[in-house]
């Protein structure tokens, strides 16, 4: 703890382009990039094929091959295949952020798969009913519906990927991970302690943000009732 603290306290450590608020800004930018990119992959293909029934058998073996997939090996061979073709920062940082978004898209696909999935038959009958098309459908009924269970893949997403970002230094590229590689090449123990209670917090903070919007978003009758205590009866005055 006094290592740790020594290291957050120093005020050259929070300074320059390898101070904590670049390294923080350099790890919230490549989760963000990844997120994007990995609900751009797994929204619309999880909403398709939870409003189609198509490809369910596809989701439950893509879910769970890239979840068993060794996310440091991958990252290796993603250089090694990846890096060759590319120039500069990008031969390095491109295939992290590939790696990461084979991490992501599992959960965001699960979630919006789910989600529309579930969705009461008796709505989706009597919008037909209405003459709404298979679009509206889907758009009008079925995603607002999907929403909780939406914005739970991406949480579960964000939290994997801020965590898992900190790889994304043992192949040179920047971030909070930075502070644990090179705390442990130098024997800098409160560097790598106050780079994993970074980390940590910042998981904290991204998975407190994403509860916001979804309380936001998420209309107040798809939210999980709140329970009640059970209220016991009074018992009724005896006669005098």
């Amino acid at each position: 703890m006094n290592l740790l603290w020594a290291y957050l306290s120093d005020p050259a450590h929070w300074q320059g382009g390898a101070g904590i608020p670049a390294r923080l800004g350099q790890h919230l930018a490549y989760s963000g990039v990844t997120l994007l990119i990995a609900a751009a992959i797994g929204v619309p293909l999880g909403l398709w094929i939870g409003h189609t029934g198509r490809g369910r058998l596809l989701v439950v073996n893509l879910v769970n091959g890239m979840r068993s997939v060794p996310t440091l090996g991958l990252l290796f061979v993603a250089v090694l295949v990846i890096g060759p073709r590319l120039q500069g920062d990008l031969a390095f940082l491109a295939p992290a952020i590939f790696v990461l978004v084979v991490l992501a898209v599992p959960p965001i696909l699960a979630g919006a798969y789910a989600g529309v999935d579930e969705v009461d038959p008796q709505a989706r009958d009597a919008a037909r009913a209405m003459g709404m098309t298979s679009a509206q459908v889907l758009f009008g009924v079925e995603l607002p519906c999907a929403l909780p269970l939406l914005f739970g893949g991406l949480r579960s997403a964000a939290l994997q990927v801020v965590a898992t970002a900190t790889i994304a230094a043992s192949v040179s590229v920047g971030g909070l991970g930075r502070l644990l590689i090179d705390g442990q090449a130098t024997r800098d123990y409160g560097q790598m302690a106050a780079g994993a209670l970074l980390v940590a917090l910042l998981a904290l903070a991204v998975d407190l943000a994403f509860a916001l919007v979804q309380r936001l978003v998420v209309s107040p009758g798809l939210a999980p009732a709140r329970r009640r205590a059970p209220q016991i009866p009074e018992p009724a005055a005896q006669a005098a």
